[in-house]
């Protein structure tokens, strides 16, 4: 049975669950607690769990009753029964979402029948719990979509950032921690899984070379757990980067993320002091963050999901982008789609950049790709799939694909390879030019040929909503500007 069709049979039995009261929310949370039990069996490490909690003891118990009243008291009572740090992070404050004995029952046993290795041997827990955390995700009303970025843009982030053996990668705003798991997957796929390492190696790149932080305690855990069945011991903290707390990240080698969009506590300023520019809004002072905790060996890169606010805001937003643009090369920026993110209608680009060896005069030219414009509107009908990438990835790379690219250390190919590529979407503009604009980042689209043609615009529906979710972002920026003027 193929991850897939595991990862259905496992979410269909939400429906199971519905007249317990149970939210699809609440049910992942559900399965993160009963998987892991199944996998301390599967993995081997029941030692750390005490015996009356482990995995056997429930599958086996026939009394319902009492197997729930067992599951109940060990979520309770875990964390102060085991040595192992994972389990004690996983299982704090956890409590139960059941109410019917019968229904954990039928969990426990849909979750044993399941063979967790493909005919391959492929261990594919980890893909499978993958795949939960996109339905949920997917799921309006769970409201998880704001931790969970689309796979596909994921993966070519990280192909296109080329990551190394030996560095440290970071995500200050992990969510379930998608970033750190495809660059830990994209390293395991060139080196034989980490077989080839040596056990200090190998030690160093399973807990060490990926790192998050994650304020949400529910998508916390949900990290915790996504990381473990990847095979990964890497350090999520439950924490805020934006406090004290964040002044400790740095000297990275990469960063890879995707900040929360709005504003901070309605319009709060962080409450760490080492901002040169502190405002409410959370994606330009996690802007602010990413580029100072990169290591200053003109190595260091990063790519970052940011909203089009940050490209075009005055103030504090003008003297950060030209600070960005100072301390790093500001490469590529990716105009994307418009749909493919949680929140309808929000406008998002990805910023490609590598911190310099100095503090200033880092940018010469950014080179913008539109993959806005004249594009179809993604959803069930049009699924994003990495696919949709290929013209932008021909450009990025000046034509030469992935391979080549892993020849340069940070991922990034000469000016003039790149002004080889004929595509109306990929466009040069100098930093003089971007000065003269007020240092503005909101460049590069092209013509919008659906302005003069209706029949492109779409359902009506759809277009209203996009606006009311448009006007809404507005409101929100705002009025986060009226309190703070005020």
């Amino acid at each position: 049975m193929s991850a897939e069709e595991i990862a259905n049979k496992l979410w269909n039995l939400c429906n199971v669950l519905r007249d317990d009261g149970v939210t699809y929310h609440q049910y992942l949370n559900e399965l993160t607690y009963i998987l892991f039990l199944k996998l301390s069996e599967v993995k081997g490490f029941e030692v750390h769990l005490p015996e009356e909690y482990r995995w056997r003891g429930f599958v086996n118990e026939t009394d319902n009753n009492e197997a729930f009243v067992r599951y109940r008291k060990f979520l309770a009572e875990i964390s102060n029964k085991t040595s192992s740090d994972s389990i004690k992070e996983i299982y704090a404050d956890a409590s139960t979402s059941l109410r019917k004995p019968v229904n954990f029952n039928t969990l426990v046993q849909a979750i044993d029948k399941i063979d967790w290795y493909e005919e391959n041997d492929r261990d594919v827990m980890g893909d499978i719990y993958e795949s939960l955390l996109e339905k949920n995700a997917g799921e309006k009303k769970s409201g998880a979509g704001q931790y969970f970025t689309p796979r596909p843009l994921i993966n070519v982030m990280v192909d296109l950032l080329v990551p190394k053996l030996g560095e440290k990668w970071n995500d200050p705003a992990a969510g379930t921690f998608g970033f750190m798991i495809s660059a830990d997957h994209y390293l395991r796929q060139k080196h034989d899984d980490y077989y080839e390492l040596s056990e200090k190696e190998r030690k160093f790149q399973e807990e060490e070379a990926f790192s998050g932080v994650e304020l949400v305690g529910d998508a916390h855990r949900l990290a915790l757990m996504n990381a473990r069945l990847h095979g990964m011991e890497s350090k999520i903290y439950l924490a805020d980067t934006l406090t004290e707390f964040g002044k400790g990240l740095k000297n990275f080698d990469g960063v890879l993320a995707n900040p929360p969009f709005g504003t901070k506590k309605g319009g709060e300023r962080p409450t760490r002091d080492d901002f040169t520019f502190p405002t409410s809004n959370k994606q330009l002072n996690f802007l602010q963050h990413i580029y100072r905790s990169l290591k200053k060996d003109g190595k260091a890169r990063a790519a970052v999901v940011l909203p089009d606010n940050v490209l075009f805001e005055d103030g504090d937003g003008q003297r950060i982008r030209r600070d960005l643009m100072d301390k790093c090369n500001v490469h590529t920026i990716l105009r994307l789609p418009t749909g493919i993110f949680y929140a309808a209608g929000v406008k998002t680009n990805v910023l490609f950049f590598t911190r310099g060896t100095s503090e200033t005069g880092n940018t010469k030219n950014v080179w913008f790709y539109d993959m806005r414009t004249n594009v179809p509107n993604y959803g069930k009908r049009t699924p994003f799939t990495e696919k949709a990438f290929e013209d932008f990835i021909k450009a990025y790379t000046g034509g030469i694909g992935y391979d080549e690219v892993e020849e340069n250390y940070d991922g990034l190919v000469s000016n003039e390879r790149r002004e080889e590529i004929k595509d109306e979407r990929w466009n040069k503009i100098s930093r003089e030019k971007i000065a003269k604009k007020n240092d503005s980042l909101d460049l590069g689209l092209i013509a919008d040929s659906s302005i003069s043609n209706g029949e492109d615009l779409g359902e009506p529906v759809e277009i209203a909503k996009e606006a009311l979710a448009e006007i809404q972002e507005i409101t929100k920026q705002l009025n986060a500007m009226i309190k703070e003027l005020s």
